[in-house]
């Protein structure tokens, strides 16, 4: 089946950078949008940027000018570029894609999330 696998998460100090990684893999005939949500403790999952297959990117107004979404359609993968980050940054993020499987009909799948923690 289709899976979302992340990478790239961990510990980085205020003011610092890391870059996440998502990969789509399994029976996929093609993706259509793909993005990033985040949830903190005791918040509701929120959005973060959002990229459709022609590159289109979208931001929060929280990330803009901070983080970068970008994909390489070939590869299948969405990666995120989060400079500058801040300690609100903190959360659980999560991968997501629309994606239309052979043989089958479209869905949106999600990763299983990889912690950003942005602490001194």
């Amino acid at each position: 089946q289709v899976q979302l696998v992340e990478s790239g998460g961990g510990l980085v100090q205020p003011g610092g950078s890391l870059r996440l990684s998502c990969a789509a893999s399994g029976p996929i005939f093609s993706i259509y949008r793909m993005g990033w949500f985040r949830q903190a403790p005791g918040k509701q999952r929120e959005l973060v940027a959002t990229i459709t297959s022609g590159g289109s990117p979208n931001y929060a107004d929280s990330v803009k000018g901070r983080f970068t979404i970008s994909r390489d359609n070939a590869k299948n993968t969405v990666y995120l570029q989060m400079n500058s980050l801040k300690p609100e940054d903190t959360a659980v993020y999560y991968c997501n894609a629309n994606i239309g499987v052979i043989f089958g009909t479209m869905g949106a799948y999600w990763g299983q999330g990889t912690q950003v923690t942005v602490s001194s």
